[in-house]
């Protein structure tokens, strides 16, 4: 069994990687090149903790309409091609992931690892007594827009036993917040759940360092690995070189630059946005959190703050904010639900999601004898941060995984 572990990345999953190590009895050094824990992807992230509806964005169809929503001022996708071969690579895979059956197989593998995640989390909360993230079972509604689109939904709908498929007038009576918005109907999840992703990330690294077993390295970007014989044996941090027992890329979209040659990592940051809007007693935000399926926004209110997230923007590795793209999540949000919040007050924020072109992460093993990953996991970060945690360290402590790894694992992606 493995004595220390090093873990690069400080983000929700590195964190929840290292807590679930740590749980395990295992030693953590976690470094991270920020000067602070969550600070990036983790920082105002959409807060759905959405574990039955993780359809991956690769889908039948997906390309053409990608190519219409390209000619729209107000598209929830936007592609800027560039000089850039990880790119163009990352395209490619992604065009082909779009069939019905190859969604339908990644459908599952995520689905599996999210109800993971979820019984993950809940062991933690109970167990361990972990709060102050802003945590609730609140319950999710999917809206539609096009009746098309609705009707679709319902037909490939499989889980009659946890989801409900509702009309116009019942989508308004479960959150009246809906008000006159003209969605034709909605499908509901009443076990889904929310919570604040920064602030799980630093109720994890409190618990962390009371621990005893973890020691945090900020501020001090990997810049390479030290390898030999199909080993890792050191990480060069700059002015320091750090020996390794064993080590976990969970840098998130930055991981491809830290891997190794023998080591194919199919990523590609896909940028996103958020507002944060405070809720005072006047406003009448929803209490559910909402995904609106036509313009791809999720709602979601964490605390007394609505979060507000949206966009798909495959243009690089910029993370500069583009204010068209902000100005046009607070146009849609305020006709949705003008009363939600003051929208004046709004923080804006953008962050660079780590995804695979499947939409499914890479968990586990690689060539090398004691390099794992934990990595690639789009907009579903804090909803499979948990379980993939857990799922890591079994392996990395040579217990049984708690779910059939298949679709999971590097070697198979």
């Amino acid at each position: 069994m493995a004595q220390r572990v090093c873990i690069i990345g400080g983000g929700v999953v590195g964190l929840a990687t290292a807590y679930a190590l740590v749980r395990d009895g295992v030693d953590v050094t976690l470094v991270e090149a920020r000067d602070a824990l969550g600070s990036e992807t983790s920082f105002a992230n959409g807060g759905q903790l959405s574990y039955r509806y993780v359809t991956p964005l690769a889908d039948a169809g997906v390309p053409w309409q990608a190519l219409g929503w390209m000619l729209r001022g107000d598209s929830p996708l936007k592609l800027r091609p560039r000089l850039d071969p990880a790119q163009w690579r990352w395209m490619a895979a992604f065009i082909g992931a779009c069939r019905t059956s190859v969604n339908r197989r990644n459908g599952a593998h995520l689905l599996r690892l999210a109800l993971l995640s979820q019984a993950t989390l809940q062991a933690w909360r109970e167990d361990d007594h972990l709060d102050g993230f802003a945590w609730r079972r609140n319950g999710k509604l999917v809206t539609f827009r096009n009746a098309g689109h609705f009707e679709r939904a319902r037909q490939r709908l499989t889980d009659h036993v946890h989801q409900q498929v509702l009309g116009a007038v019942e989508c308004a009576s479960l959150e009246p917040a809906l008000g006159d918005v003209p969605f034709v109907g909605g499908i509901y999840t009443p076990d889904e759940e929310v919570g604040d992703c920064h602030g799980f990330c630093q109720q994890l690294a409190a618990r962390l360092r009371a621990s005893g077993r973890c020691e945090f390295l900020l501020g001090r970007p990997v810049t390479a690995l030290l390898h030999a014989n199909g080993t890792v044996h050191a990480i060069d941090l700059g002015e320091q070189r750090l020996d390794v027992e064993h080590v976990v890329i969970a840098a998130g979209h930055r991981s491809a630059a830290l891997a190794l040659p023998e080591v194919r990592l199919p990523l590609y940051p896909l940028k996103g946005y958020s507002l944060t809007v405070p809720i005072e007693a006047r406003h009448r935000a929803p209490e559910l959190s909402i995904t609106d399926y036509d313009r791809k926004v999720v709602y979601a209110r964490i605390g007394e703050q609505l979060r507000v997230a949206a966009m798909v923007d495959i243009v690089g590795f910029d993370p500069a904010p583009d204010p068209k793209r902000l100005a046009l999540i607070r146009r849609q949000a305020i006709e949705t639900f003008p009363l939600a919040g003051d929208y004046q007050r709004a923080v804006e924020w953008t962050g660079m999601r780590p995804a695979t072109p499947s939409g499914v992460p890479l968990i586990g093993a690689t060539g090398y004898r004691n390099l794992w990953l934990n990595l690639g996991h789009g907009a579903l970060g804090f909803t499979l941060a948990c379980g993939s945690g857990r799922l890591l360290s079994e392996l990395i402590c040579q217990q049984k995984p708690s779910i059939d790894l298949q679709g999971l694992t590097p070697r198979a992606a």
